[in-house]
């Protein structure tokens, strides 16, 4: 498959529908109305607190092959006309793992949100929490979290949107607590992998366990959306506001 007709239809290919991994950059030119999006926090960057050995010279190698400062990208953006506070995470830099600043970043953008009284969409892919930094990447699982329970106590809606692969820690806390939380289509979504589980259960999973379609089926997720779609669902969320949660026809 030729860059440039993936490119034109979204990284989708036309065949199969099969959903490929984009960067934060791209996925911002996606969804963001265009010329809106203007990024804030880029001057936060990851130090190696703890001294991990190689951590200094991997933050350098991620940084010049993902094109970006850090796992995830924060700004205001407009979608549709509507202002919205942005946290879009890249596997390409460390594989989306969460450390210090990825924490640090996110809790920004979601108490900015709920300061401005401006709906929060946040785009997850990630596999886990970043081990070079130990327990300051663990902590960040509480930290994210306690700062959406006051974008909830504002009564300001939270939209998630689960990407490929979305695991760890990341599942464990903000991605899992939005308002609304929808997926692509094909996503794998989880806290441990498919083979850590069979593994330890000795036991065979379901087909298609983990995937987006299989956890819609369970009810653990709100709908899943082709990546074509994705803007307009979206819009039609934010107009909605989301009164109580309110089930909504997608």
């Amino acid at each position: 498959m030729e860059e440039g007709i993936l490119e034109t239809n979204a990284f989708v290919c036309p065949h199969c529908g099969h959903h490929y991994r984009v960067t934060a950059q791209e996925r911002l030119k996606l969804i963001c109305d265009t010329g809106t999006f203007q990024e804030f926090y880029s001057d936060v960057l990851s130090t190696n607190a703890i001294g991990f050995p190689g951590y200094d010279a991997k933050l350098m190698e991620a940084q010049k092959s993902s094109g970006s400062n850090e796992a995830v990208i924060t700004g205001l953006g407009e979608v549709g006309g509507r202002k919205v506070v942005f946290a879009v995470m890249t596997f390409k830099f460390m594989g989306g793992s969460m450390g210090s600043v990825v924490g640090e970043k996110i809790a920004r953008a979601v108490l900015l949100g709920a300061e401005n009284r401006q709906p929060v969409i946040l785009f997850t892919t990630s596999g886990g929490a970043r081990m070079q930094e130990g327990i300051f990447s663990l902590m960040q699982m509480a930290k994210t979290s306690a700062a959406i329970a006051q974008l909830d106590a504002a009564g300001v809606p939270l939209l998630v949107v689960l990407t490929d692969p979305t695991y760890g820690g990341v599942t464990a806390s903000f991605a899992m607590l939005g308002d609304v939380i929808i997926a692509e289509p094909g996503a794998m979504v989880g806290f441990a992998g498919p083979r850590v589980i069979e593994g330890t259960m000795r036991q065979k999973l379901p087909d298609g366990f983990q995937t987006a379609e299989f956890l819609m089926e369970k009810g653990f997720i709100d709908a899943v959306v082709p990546r074509s779609d994705m803007k307009r669902v979206l819009g039609l969320l934010l107009d909605t506001n989301l009164p109580n949660k309110a089930r909504i026809r997608l």
